[in-house]
């Protein structure tokens, strides 16, 4: 049923932001008046359409001290849960074309801890249902508080008990991508970092992305959170969320970091034909909104607009995104062959500032107002 991935000539964007500041006045000045009330103290944007790279800008600096470094438009950002899409997504696309991932296979198949003898429905859950949030397991669990090790942590997601139906209902899930990551990794016999290295970041160029920056390199990312509850440190350039810290920093739900302009090289793989990462119709199969469970917007891995949705009001309704806690997102518009990536550290310093959700949603009209796509 499915083939080798075809593998078009990576075609890379062509910059074309020398007007950037005359074409989104409007969009500018959001983040700037976002940065003064407290939103999030950085943040780096990156506007393709086409192959074009209209935008690519950063605002603010790394943390609300004056003295605190300026970010810049290389930047590197925790993207948090951008890691579900950007890298496990992706490599769950890729197996599905190599012909190693059936998406209606139960995932007891693979990860036979996942049974239970108290609860059968648990043999129900199946690799779409992981991918599409409808699995029945927890939205979230505050594992790392019990869990020493990866390992550990581990155990304990695999044992969670269902707290709906399997395809019941959908509800986002950090535990049941932690649970597709670990499925991903023994098909493919391979840790997800080194997978997604080989197939996905080092094909496309994307030279900034990785699961564990380099000690030189953490020093230029911006912090997430000076933890004082858990890890009793500052945090910066080691990943935010504690699941994924306890796992070593390399999970299938968070972990990954990468500049703006790495996530728009991979947008623009996205809108046009998959170039040297899956083939066309896996991601249009992968980003088109399930039908099951009723009236949900997830697509697989991927979210589509929804009402209200952090994309705005204009984004067609083909479109797929993803949001990151720490204050990043992608969304990108297959009609328009446009893609809006916003990069920020909105949960310095410590996770209580929601302006972020009113200020991205804005964001977005602004940009596809003044491109003139309304």
């Amino acid at each position: 049923m499915n083939q080798q991935p075809f593998k078009p000539p990576v075609q890379a964007l062509v910059p074309d932001f020398h007007s950037q500041h005359a074409q989104f006045p409007r969009a500018f000045a959001l983040i700037a008046k976002a940065i003064a009330e407290r939103a999030f103290p950085g943040a780096s944007l990156a506007v393709t359409l086409g192959h074009r790279l209209l935008a690519w800008k950063s605002f603010g600096r790394f943390t609300y001290d004056a003295e605190s470094p300026a970010v810049s438009p290389t930047t590197i950002y925790d993207i948090a849960s951008l890691t579900k899409v950007i890298a496990t997504t992706s490599m769950a696309m890729i197996l599905f074309d190599l012909g190693k991932l059936d998406l209606e296979m139960p995932v007891t198949h693979v990860l036979p801890q996942f049974e239970s003898s108290t609860d059968p429905r648990r043999e129900r859950v199946t690799v779409r249902m992981l991918l599409a949030h409808s699995s029945g397991v927890p939205a979230y669990e505050r594992l790392f508080e019990r869990a020493a090790s990866r390992a550990d942590l581990i155990e304990l997601a695999l044992a969670q008990p269902l707290v709906s139906d399997p395809g019941s209902h959908a509800e986002y899930s950090d535990i049941g991508f932690i649970l597709l990551g670990l499925l991903l990794e023994h098909i493919a016999d391979e840790t997800i970092d080194l997978f997604c290295e080989r197939k996905i970041f080092s094909p496309l160029g994307m030279s900034s992305t990785s699961f564990l920056p380099s000690t030189i390199l953490k020093r230029t990312i911006p912090p997430t959170v000076n933890d004082t509850t858990f890890r009793m440190r500052l945090v910066q350039g080691e990943v935010h969320d504690e699941n994924a810290s306890v796992m070593g920093g390399v999970s299938g739900h968070a972990g990954l970091f990468a500049s703006s302009m790495d996530i728009a090289t991979f947008a623009l793989a996205m809108l046009h034909e998959g170039a040297n990462v899956v083939r066309p119709e896996t991601i249009h199969l992968f980003t088109q909104r399930e039908r099951l469970p009723d009236l949900t917007s997830r697509a697989l891995g991927w979210d589509t607009p929804s009402e209200p949705s952090q994309s705005g009001h204009y984004f067609s309704p083909g479109s797929f995104g993803h949001l990151g806690y720490t204050g990043t997102s992608l969304w990108c518009d297959p009609e328009r062959k446009l893609s809006i990536t916003f990069l920020t550290n909105r949960v310095w310093p410590d996770c209580s500032s929601q302006a972020i959700k009113l200020a991205r949603p804005a964001l977005h009209d602004a940009i596809i107002e003044e491109l003139g796509l309304s």
